[in-house]
Order: C-alpha cells, then sequence, then structure tokens
C-alpha cells in the first residue's frame, strides 16, 4: 500500500492570482518577493479600503490564471508512482463565508484542468476549513500552523513568507525544511521523498534477504 500525501495548493503547487488583482486594485506593481507576510492584503491595502478591495476580489476567479511553481507537475508526476497524493486546501474566506462556494469550485476547476487523471484522481481532492482534522503519512506546506503534529513526515515548503523562521524551531518541531527557495522547492521535496522511498526499498530487499 502506497504512503499518502496531504499536498496543500496555494503557495506550495501554485500562486494564485491574487496579487495580481491587488496590483489591479491599487494600479501598483508588487511582485511577491515584495513581502514577508502570510496575507498580503494585510500589509498592502488601505484600512480604509479594505472593504472595496474584498467587493472588488468577490468577482474574481483568482485560480483562472495560476502561475505553477518551477517543478511541480513535474515532481507530482514522478511522487505518484510511489505515493497516493490529496491536495488538501482552504476554501473558507473569513471576509465572505458565504461566496467560499466559488473558491471551492475554482480550485477544483484548477486541479482537475492540470493534474491528469491517473495522477491524481478527483475523488482525492480535499477542502476544508479544518486541515487539522486530516491525516495522512506526509504533509506538505508552506504555514508550520497548517502542519499537523499527528503526522509523522511534515515537510515547510519555502515561500516569501517563511523564509525568516529558524531551523532550530524546525527541528525542535520535527519538520524538514524543503530549502529557501520557492523556485527549487519541488526539488528539495523530490529529494526528501524520493531518497526516503529509495531507502525503505532498500531495507525492504535486505528484510527478505535475511529471512
Amino acid at each position: 500500500m502506497k504512503k499518502k500525501i496531504l499536498l496543500d495548493i496555494d503557495e506550495v503547487f501554485c500562486f494564485s492570482g491574487y496579487l495580481e488583482l491587488v496590483n489591479e486594485f491599487l494600479n501598483t506593481n508588487y511582485t511577491i518577493d515584495d513581502f514577508t507576510e502570510y496575507y498580503i492584503d494585510e500589509v498592502a491595502i488601505p484600512k480604509d479600503r479594505k472593504q472595496e478591495f474584498y467587493q472588488f476580489i468577490s468577482t474574481k476567479d483568482q485560480y483562472e490564471n495560476p502561475v505553477l511553481l518551477p517543478g511541480t507537475l513535474e515532481t507530482i508526476k514522478i511522487l505518484s508512482k510511489y505515493y497516493d497524493i490529496y491536495p488538501c486546501s482552504d476554501c473558507c474566506n473569513p471576509f465572505d463565508l458565504k461566496n467560499s462556494g466559488r473558491i471551492f469550485k475554482s480550485k477544483f476547476e484548477l486541479l482537475y484542468r492540470l493534474i491528469p487523471e491517473d495522477v491524481i484522481p478527483p475523488k482525492n481532492y480535499i477542502f476544508t476549513g479544518a486541515k487539522d482534522i486530516c491525516r495522512a503519512d506526509i504533509q506538505i506546506d508552506d504555514l508550520v500552523s497548517n502542519l499537523n503534529p499527528a503526522i509523522p513526515i511534515r515537510i515547510l515548503f519555502p515561500s516569501y513568507h517563511n523564509k525568516n523562521i529558524s531551523n532550530e524551531e524546525l527541528k525542535e518541531k520535527g519538520i524538514l525544511r524543503a530549502g529557501y527557495d520557492y523556485h527549487t522547492g519541488w526539488q528539495e521535496v523530490a529529494k526528501i521523498l524520493l531518497d526516503k522511498k529509495i531507502l525503505e526499498e532498500k531495507e525492504s530487499v535486505n528484510d527478505a534477504n535475511n529471512r
């Protein structure tokens, strides 16, 4: 039986068009590397314009033209040979709960459009506002707060907002780090998980030979 991976979507599988909507709304040219905080709108949008901004984005589909992280699809296809992968993403918008279904629909369509069914079948998609109730053997996320201590292997995917988290903190929490640069994050994930897989296979062969 294959081990199971819980895979985050935002800032791990892809960057949504959220920042582009911020730039459109403000007529600015921010890039993702201009930020160190997770909630971009908290930094970029003036307080007196936040409600106007939330109304503006409620009419947009931020997942229509996502930017995939480098190596995303290639690595997922390789990992799917050894693991069952379950995309697991929060679809609840605390600022517009009644329209959160639009996010669910957009994320479902994003995954269905980009990932072949023989790599990740749609029945594996998980959309929830409570990631802490989900269980697997491995979890990949860009937020330490989302990485569940009950899951044996937890991998912090590098992102603009988690560069300053110390290795000491991650070691204390038993979290593996997939580097510091999101451009090479998937390469680091592959090293971690494929190396572990190879080691496990070697151990199985050795155990069989010793019987």
